[in-house]
């Protein structure tokens, strides 16, 4: 039989005592375990004293080996402290973790107790695809991060990257870079504030104003990324891009150079400064070539000149025709309203081609000019150093000039021609089944109203006024005016109401 005696109370508290020491102990042992360096080679060794601390420290010289975890360090001579953890190492210094990060420099200074390797002199960091070269470096081994803050250069494969200050994240493939940002790559240069690179990815991530130039493309934001593989950049915040066909601005945009096609959003505007125009609006996308884009929401066309014109519609697309020569055409669809100071229009659709200068009004187009309102079947403007020369109205021409609040000076006829001299109209010719209401002024005296018709008309204005008319063998009267009387021709309208009179109301419905 076995029988276990129990030590009477004070003895039990001896045996708590010795096993509270044992355990405390163990975790002692097993802390400095942890956080032991372990000397692997080194052709000879020295232990000294330091006399003011009564410690011991070694002195390693040929041929160093040191592991410390899963980093092995290789050096020609060490200092290893083992109270404090600590080695400083000398000459061809070549720390390696893992199997692809290798990091090379002349002097280090390593701390086992926080992981944090700082070399000095010709510093090389080598990761995979990567290199990383400085004169100072901090290493944080266990986390596998490499920090440098005087100047460094990284380059990875065709890509070379420059900056005052950066952050390696090795287990991410990802640098961090701050202040004087210059990446060059075999197409593009890029500077930035601030930026992220990805070795693996390649790609770039701007937190800070930056730019990039190529051959054929400018690039600025203040945050984006861009893909130095495949050329796709998305950016945003005072984005721009030019691709020397094209001025891109918005709050974002989107762009392919490899395509050459981009996406802007908010805010948009594209600028043609050969042709003096630019478009606006809050979406577009473009196409480099042919060149063509397409702009909706709030889009407005602007033709810079003497007198700019502006456009609004509601979806504004430019086109490259190919013919003898490339040329473009222009393309507004729906609710189509023009403003110049001297010239308005509306019509649903429209055309401008930059072949021969000539803006085409489809389905309902009104013109105004000076106090002219004139409307037809369709419209042709010619246009000449971006002013208008003249135009012609096909298929139910009509003239109508306000004379007070009841009476309308009316000319009507089956195709018109008008002339315009100093951007406006100075001579209306009518060519084809001519009709006139037309009421006689003397000073601020009405005497009269001529009603005819004839096969043609041949009109002159003068500050926007009818002046002469000249008519082949008229058939009508004059007749004096009928103050109480409403005398219009078949198809009158008078669209006052739908002029636009500023910029702003090309928007109005």
């Amino acid at each position: 039989m076995f029988i276990m005696q129990f030590p009477h109370e004070h003895g039990m508290d001896k045996v708590i005592s010795l096993l509270c020491v044992f355990l405390l102990s163990c975790m002692s042992l097993s802390a400095q375990e942890k956080e032991r360096i372990d000397i692997l080679n080194a052709d000879d060794v020295y232990i000294e004293r330091n006399v003011t601390t009564g410690n011991d420290w070694h002195r390693l010289l040929g041929n160093i080996a040191i592991r410390h975890n899963d980093m092995d360090l290789f050096c020609d001579s060490a200092h290893y402290y083992p109270e404090i953890t600590s080695v400083d190492a000398y000459s061809n210094i070549h720390i390696q973790q893992g199997d692809t990060l290798h990091l090379f420099g002349d002097i280090l200074n390593y701390n086992g107790t926080t992981y944090m390797a700082e070399l000095n002199g010709g510093v090389e960091l080598i990761n995979k695809e990567t290199h990383l070269f400085t004169e100072h470096a901090i290493y944080d081994v266990r986390n596998r991060i490499a920090y440098y803050y005087g100047g460094g250069k990284i380059v990875n494969g065709d890509n070379t990257l420059i900056s005052d200050i950066g952050t390696y994240y090795a287990t991410q493939d990802l640098f961090s870079f701050k202040d004087n940002v210059n990446i060059t790559t075999p197409e593009y240069q890029i500077t930035s504030d601030t930026l992220q690179f990805n070795t693996v990815t390649e790609i770039a991530t701007f937190h800070g104003p930056t730019d990039l130039y190529g051959d054929s493309l400018f690039l600025h934001c203040e945050q984006g990324w861009y893909d130095t593989k495949n050329d796709i950049s998305n950016i945003w915040k005072n984005a721009l891009v030019n691709n020397t066909k094209q001025f891109l601005k918005g709050d974002s945009i989107y762009y392919n150079d490899a395509t050459g096609f981009g996406e802007t959003f908010g805010n948009i505007s594209i600028v043609d400064t050969a042709n003096k125009m630019m478009i606006t609006g809050n979406y577009a996308w473009v196409l480099k070539s042919p060149e063509t884009f397409m702009v909706t929401d709030s889009a407005m066309f602007v033709q810079f000149s003497g007198d700019s014109i502006f456009l609004h519609a509601d979806t504004l697309r430019s086109i490259t025709v190919s013919d003898t020569a490339d040329y473009r055409l222009l393309k507004a669809y729906h609710n189509c309203r023009i403003f110049s100071q001297n010239l308005q229009s509306t019509c649903d659709s429209l055309s401008f081609s930059f072949q021969d200068s000539v803006i085409r009004l489809y389905y309902s187009p009104v013109i105004w000019s000076d106090s002219n309102q004139l409307t037809s079947d369709s419209v042709a403007l010619f246009t000449k150093n971006m002013n208008p020369d003249h135009l012609e109205l096909y298929g139910n021409a009509f003239v109508v000039n306000e004379v007070d609040n009841t009476r309308y000076n009316q000319i009507k006829g089956r195709r018109l021609s008008g002339y315009f001299e100093n951007n406006n109209i100075y001579k209306i010719y009518i060519d084809g089944n001519g009709e006139t209401i037309y009421y006689i002024v003397d000073g601020d005296q009405l005497i009269g109203v001529n009603i005819s018709n004839c096969s043609t008309i041949d009109i002159r204005l003068e500050d926007g006024q009818i002046t002469e008319i000249y008519q082949n063998i008229p058939n009508g009267n004059i007749d004096p005016p009928l103050f109480d009387s409403n005398n219009t021709l078949s198809g009158f309208q008078w669209l006052d109401e739908k002029r636009p009179k500023k910029v702003e109301d090309i928007f109005k419905r």
